[in-house]
């Protein structure tokens, strides 16, 4: 049977799905928050200082009000710091090669990629980070260095592949295989369940290329064939971030306590 709600009601499946939208979404707080700014930058009258030097002043203000808040731990920071500058190489090679373009003016920017560009990248982070404190998150058989291993040949694949073979596709086989019986346990209304951890790749991944219309649509950046009219994104880049979010996991697990490696029983239904 589910566990009670601690509030002594049970735990319907139309409440623990509401509770899970909700604690998903506080848990998209940042990305929310910096998206809503990138949107609303659009519609302001031209001034002085470049949108996106405005746009890395408000990513820096959201990170020290969330790190001041309570909201995120100096850890947390800390991952979503080493997922800015992950992002901003991402962008350094990816930009230069063509793949897309910040196509407006700034100062505060290198080779053609403003450095509020590696934000993009931080939310994700922040997503990790506050959906493991929500939702109490444990992770059972863990493998911690295969799992890294796979997401570092993630992460260079989609420099690499611009001039060797695209390994995309065994590398997401890989993936699967390291995290095989790995699972994500997390609390949704006072019950306790479980996830493969692939399919929260995967599930993230969709969300993810969700947000990415979202924000190309808002001018957050652009790909080549939407720089004369917004387009959908090709569905193709949910595949990317489904493989991509494994490496923000890894930077999140990472420090962390050692996650229990014991066989647990399968949650209640």
């Amino acid at each position: 049977m589910p566990t009670p709600h601690p509030a002594g009601f049970p735990a319907s499946p139309v409440g623990q799905l509401l509770d899970f939208t909700w604690t998903q979404a506080r848990s998209c707080a940042f990305a929310i928050a910096l998206l809503s700014g990138v949107a609303a930058s659009a519609l302001l009258p031209r001034l002085p200082v470049a949108r996106y030097d405005l746009l890395l002043g408000y990513g820096v203000f959201l990170t020290l009000l969330f790190w001041r808040r309570g909201w995120e731990s100096g850890r947390d920071v800390a991952v979503i710091a080493a997922c800015h500058v992950i992002g901003l190489a991402f962008e350094l090679v990816k930009v230069s090669l063509g793949s897309w373009s910040y196509p407006e003016p700034a100062v505060l920017k290198f080779a053609g990629v403003p450095l509020y560009g590696g934000f993009l990248y931080a939310a994700v982070g922040s997503y990790v980070c506050r959906a493991w404190h929500l939702f109490g998150l444990e992770l059972t058989r863990y493998r911690p260095r295969a799992t890294a291993l796979v997401a570092a040949g993630v992460y260079v694949n989609f420099f690499s592949h611009h001039w060797l073979p695209d390994a995309r596709w065994p590398l997401a086989a890989l993936l699967v295989a390291v995290t095989g019986g790995t699972f994500v346990h997390y609390t949704v209304r006072g019950v306790r369940r479980r996830m493969p951890l692939a399919l929260s790749f995967a599930l993230i991944g969709f969300f993810l290329w969700l947000a990415e219309n979202l924000a190309t649509y808002v001018g957050a950046w652009r790909y080549p064939y939407q720089l004369h009219g917004w387009q959908p994104v090709d569905v193709g880049k949910f595949g990317a971030w489904a493989l991509l979010i494994s490496v923000t996991f890894v930077l999140a697990a990472f420090g962390r306590a050692k996650p229990d490696t014991r066989h647990t029983p399968p949650p209640s239904p």
